[in-house]
């Protein structure tokens, strides 16, 4: 086996940039609730309202904190079982944590590169990778790498040479 030339896993901050917001707040905000058993700012509205008795906001803390924190963990997961490897003469993709692809494809029989960004994954450095062999279908569709331009010109000069 040749030397890894890159080694990449999807970054789960540059997939999913608002979801990972979102799940940090409901964390934050599940674990105040939990602690305090208070809600911020809804705490005032209530406070002419008395709640029954079996209403307890600590529950309500516990779950956001729940399902922020397995929002992350999933997401985490994923991307840690998901890895790009290039080599002088070929792309490894590897896919999936109890179900594993392994997708390699030769440096000599990639036809075409594309990289796509939007305005936020050009801001974090991130992209989506779409490798062409033959054919109109991609052989490689990889969602969320870091530095998509450099693995372009990787295998753009790679390729050339083989």
């Amino acid at each position: 086996m040749s030397k890894p030339l890159y080694a990449a896993n999807p970054s789960v901050w540059r997939m999913h940039p608002f979801g990972t917001l979102v799940a940090w707040l409901l964390v934050l905000a599940g674990g105040y609730v939990a602690t305090t058993g208070t809600l911020p700012y809804l705490s005032a509205v209530l406070a002419g309202r008395p709640l029954p008795a079996w209403v307890d906001l600590r529950y309500l803390g516990y779950l956001l904190l729940a399902w922020g924190l397995l929002q992350l963990i999933g997401w985490w997961i994923r991307a840690r079982f998901d890895r790009l490897e290039i080599t002088e003469r070929e792309v490894v993709w590897t896919h999936g944590f109890l179900n594993k692809q392994y997708t390699e494809t030769n440096m000599g029989s990639i036809r075409t590169v594309r990289v796509r960004q939007s305005l936020l994954q050009r801001m974090l450095n991130a992209g989506d990778l779409v490798i062409y062999t033959t054919g109109d279908m991609p052989e490689l569709n990889i969602l969320g790498l870091p530095r998509p331009g450099e693995i372009r010109e990787l295998i753009k000069t790679r390729s050339a040479e083989g």
